[in-house]
């Protein structure tokens, strides 16, 4: 059964970096053919795609967050990470990461985060 943990601070400042990581149990993030993503919602929205990183560390990002979203990993501890750039109160949401499956559903789910971005 693969579980998922995302960890991080849970208040960020405006025009700081939102930092989060997600740990891995259960199975590989180098396992073929599955990718590693993250996925928000704000308060009384619905779920916005961030953007993902492959089983091989290839990286897609959402066009809108693009310029502020960079993901990474670190295969030793079967992690991946999230960098969230110039953060406003706009991004406060509930951060979750998923498992995509090769059918590109996301499968596995972390039980998500709480960021709030205020001064």
């Amino acid at each position: 059964q693969v579980q998922l943990q995302e960890s991080g601070p849970g208040l960020v400042k405006p025009s700081q970096t939102l930092s989060l990581t997600c740990t891995v149990s259960g199975g590989s993030i180098t396992t073929n053919y599955y990718a590693w993503g993250w996925i928000r919602q704000p308060p009384g929205k619905g779920l916005e795609w961030m953007g993902v990183i492959s089983y091989d560390g290839i990286t897609y990002y959402s066009p809108s967050l693009k310029s502020r979203t960079s993901i990474s990993r670190d295969t030793s501890k079967n992690q991946f990470s999230l960098l969230l750039s110039s953060v406003t109160p706009e991004d406060t949401a509930v951060y979750y990461c998923a498992r995509r499956s090769e059918s590109e559903a996301y499968d596995y789910w972390g039980q998500g985060t709480q960021v709030t971005v205020s001064s």
